[in-house]
């Protein structure tokens, strides 16, 4: 769980800091209707497409794999959009004036305008963290090896042999979801403050 956690949203958070400063700032052609399609896959369930992700990476080989099981998730729309709304706050002039000074596009995003969104870049960390630590579904499709069973796959497969078991140890299975809740749970104190004020910013 933390292999694959740590994976998906350090490129949730990669992907979307560098393809909503694409949209926010950069010009080129079919600007708006690339976003609208960014924007039109989060109105796709992600059980519409399981069929054809299971297909793709069976036939890529990655099955029972960590690739397998983190690679579908490194990009998201609303990630993207999450952060082109962020970056979108950013003062016409701050560019122009880092311009000046010699800056490209490249060292104005990581130097300038990723230190101004880290509320934005907060709130994402959390909301890709949770997502795929609490990840149930997938894991369960992509893996039959329990070295890569992941922390919520692993608990499933513990509680049904504990209720098939003569006596039930539920009080195991209780202690087993409360472990595995302390991470999100820490992962939200240490942002909170950062996650609370990029919700405000993107609500203004």
């Amino acid at each position: 769980s933390a292999i694959v956690t740590v994976v998906i949203t350090v490129g949730q958070v990669l992907t979307a800091i560098l393809a909503g400063y694409a949209f926010a700032v950069l010009d080129f052609p079919f600007k708006r209707t690339l976003f609208v399609v960014f924007l039109a896959t989060l109105m796709v369930p992600f059980e519409v497409t399981i069929v054809t992700h299971v297909s793709t990476i069976s036939d890529l080989g990655w099955y029972n794999t960590y690739a397998g099981l983190a690679v579908p998730f490194l990009a998201t729309g609303f990630g993207a959009f999450l952060m082109r709304q962020a970056f979108l706050t950013l003062p016409r002039d701050l560019r122009d004036a880092a311009a000046l000074d010699g800056y490209g596009h490249w060292r104005f995003l990581w130097r300038v305008a990723v230190p101004l969104a880290r509320p934005a870049v907060a709130a994402l960390t959390v909301f890709a963290f949770l997502a795929a630590w609490n990840q149930y579904l997938w894991p369960t499709l992509m893996t039959t090896d329990e070295t890569y069973f992941t922390l919520v796959r692993g608990i499933k497969q513990v509680m049904q042999i504990m209720i098939g078991a003569d006596i039930p140890h539920y009080n195991e299975g209780l202690a087993m979801a409360i472990l595995a809740m302390l991470p999100p749970a820490l992962v939200i104190l240490v942002f909170q403050r950062m996650f609370i004020k990029g919700l405000v910013e993107q609500e203004k």
